[in-house]
């Protein structure tokens, strides 16, 4: 078979599965998805962990995942000391998928000496998937979106 009726999919091929699986386990070791982060928090106690809003504050006022720490980014290097303990492992969220707040604060404290992952699908995937979320009016919450979620179980089971 030639490259020019190899589909897309495969015109480079997969990876040796021992090399996925250290890919895949990195992967999970820098990110959290949105689900886990609101199950962990939902548990009751302490989650082991401390969530970093990464936003403007016009932005944490539309909406912010309830118990998180509000710290721009721009303000990490003059406040993360003051606000996070360095041995609590941090989960950074921003907008969403087309943003990469997330990753920048995420970088900025881990060159800070802080344990860090980012949520993938940030606050908009918190509040797609049905999550309550607080605003400076008080606490809210929209039906899951079923593109996101499952709107009748407790989890989607991955």
């Amino acid at each position: 078979m030639t490259t020019d009726t190899v589909n897309p999919v495969l015109r480079v091929a997969p990876a040796d599965p021992a090399e996925a699986a250290a890919h895949f386990r990195a992967s999970l070791a820098f990110h959290a998805d949105v689900s886990d982060v609101a199950a962990a928090l939902a548990a009751g106690g302490d989650p082991g962990f401390v969530v970093v809003d990464s936003r403007s504050t016009a932005s944490w006022d539309q909406g912010h995942i309830p118990g998180a720490i509000h710290l721009p980014t721009a303000l990490i290097p003059e406040q993360a000391e003051q606000l996070l303990d360095r041995t609590v492992p941090v989960v950074t969220y921003c907008w969403g998928p087309g943003c990469n707040g997330a990753t920048r604060a995420a970088l900025a404290l881990a060159e800070l000496g802080y344990r860090v992952k980012e949520m993938l699908g940030g606050f908009e995937y918190w509040a797609r998937e049905g999550f309550e979320y607080e605003t400076w009016q008080g606490r809210d919450h929209r039906a899951a979106d079923p593109l996101t979620a499952p709107v009748d179980a407790e989890d989607c089971g991955c």
